[in-house]
């Protein structure tokens, strides 16, 4: 991770995020370029293949042992990051590079002694911690007792050989690590929907559970005095209406407040849809909501969410900053959410139903909606009245 220094942010650099596979052409082709970039080391085999040196037969089967190795180093490694090979496929090819290392360095010259790089990286990306730090320092071993062959002291490499590959295995337990941190957030979110769910359903059974209960009584009631007392039964009759209107609305407001939004949810939602991903977020702290009203929160609550949906599924965005702020303006003091990304902005055909609806919702509350392409990316600017600061503490 680095800084982002525009918003001071963490950003993650332009990689496949970790832990997971590449979801489109792009992240493939980065992914493809960071993994070949390393294959810098192969610079001296190839120009020992080409040197003329060696024999036709020798140059032959080393350009086939190379190309061998490098096919079996790129399987291993490319497709371990994300979705892991089996054990068993991990051995085999592994067992390729363990053979063509010190084989082609021991027949065809101290150049290829760098081959060993990429059998410690190998060794630290796909083999378990244990496995690896027995591995690793193996292979460390067999690159000096092969370069002795050749008289060759490889003080440098003797040093990159373990450095990396205990680095490649700092990166598996990071990968690991992000993995198991992305299952526990989906099932924190998975408990708190269903906790919720629970809430709403003691609510309804609070709300409900008596008026039912008082509803019944009274019909048998009813039922009971209609013979011979109609005008005590009529009386019965209009209580049953009154509790029934009563728990209609006892009901709705339940409901209406199981679904309003909140901008504080919002906010933390936000921060956990960009972040899986792989969207820089830049959010704001817990906002001040003093004399705005649940419908203006809600309003904004519900333009948060429909523009970080945006952000996440149709502009193609790698960082978006979330702004909270209040200001003054001509028609008075507002709250304002500001979202913009780095983005296309979408298929560019006008708004669509989601902006139109917020819209709508935005003016019933009191406020206004402003989205369209800025310089570097899209902007969504919603507004919504809040009270005067004189006017909070005296509940105006």
């Amino acid at each position: 991770m680095t800084e982002d220094p525009r918003t001071g942010a963490a950003r993650p650099e332009h990689q496949v995020r970790i832990g997971q596979g590449p979801r489109n052409r792009r992240e493939l082709m980065v992914k493809v370029l960071w993994i070949g970039v390393w294959l810098i080391f192969l610079s001296s085999p190839v120009k020992d293949l080409v040197s003329g040196r060696h024999t036709t037969g020798a140059t032959a089967g080393g350009a086939i042992g190379l190309a061998a190795f490098v096919t079996a180093y790129l399987t291993l490694v490319f497709r371990n990051i994300g979705r892991p090979w089996s054990p068993r496929v991990v051995v085999s090819l592994l067992a390729v590079l363990v053979v063509l290392a010190p084989l082609l360095t021991y027949t065809l010259g101290a150049a290829w002694i760098g081959l060993f790089v990429y059998l410690s990286v190998a060794c630290g990306a796909t083999l378990p911690v244990r496995a690896a730090f027995a591995a690793i320092p193996a292979a460390t071993v067999a690159m000096y007792l092969v370069g002795l062959r050749w008289h060759e002291k490889p003080d440098e490499t003797l040093l990159l050989v373990p450095l990396i590959g205990f680095a490649m295995v700092g990166v598996g337990q990071l990968i690991s690590t992000t993995v198991e941190l992305r299952k526990a957030r989906a099932t924190v979110a998975e408990l708190a929907a269903n906790e919720e769910r629970l809430r709403l359903a003691r609510d309804l059974h609070d709300l409900l559970g008596h008026s039912l209960s008082l509803i019944t009584l009274k019909s048998e009631l009813a039922g009971r005095m209609l013979p011979g007392h109609p005008e005590k039964a009529a009386q019965q009759v209009a209580d049953i209406e009154q509790v029934s209107r009563q728990a209609l609305v006892d009901v709705r407001e339940a409901v209406t407040g199981y679904r309003r939004p909140r901008i504080a949810v919002e906010i933390a939602g936000t921060q956990v849809a960009l972040t899986a991903a792989g969207v820089t977020a830049e959010v704001p702290a817990e906002p001040d909501l003093a004399g705005v009203a649940e419908e203006a929160e809600s309003a904004l609550a519900w333009a948060l969410r429909e523009a970080v949906t945006n952000v996440v599924r149709h502009s193609g965005a790698d960082r978006c900053a979330v702004r909270l702020e209040r200001r003054q303006t001509l028609d008075g003091p507002v709250l304002e959410l500001s979202v913009e990304d780095n983005g296309s902005g979408g298929s560019g055909k006008g708004p669509g139903n989601g902006l139109t609806g917020l819209t709508e919702r935005l003016e019933k509350a009191g406020g206004t909606l402003e989205a369209g392409r800025v310089k570097h990316g899209f902007r969504l600017v919603a507004r919504v009245p809040t009270a005067p600061s004189g006017d909070v503490g005296s509940g105006a």
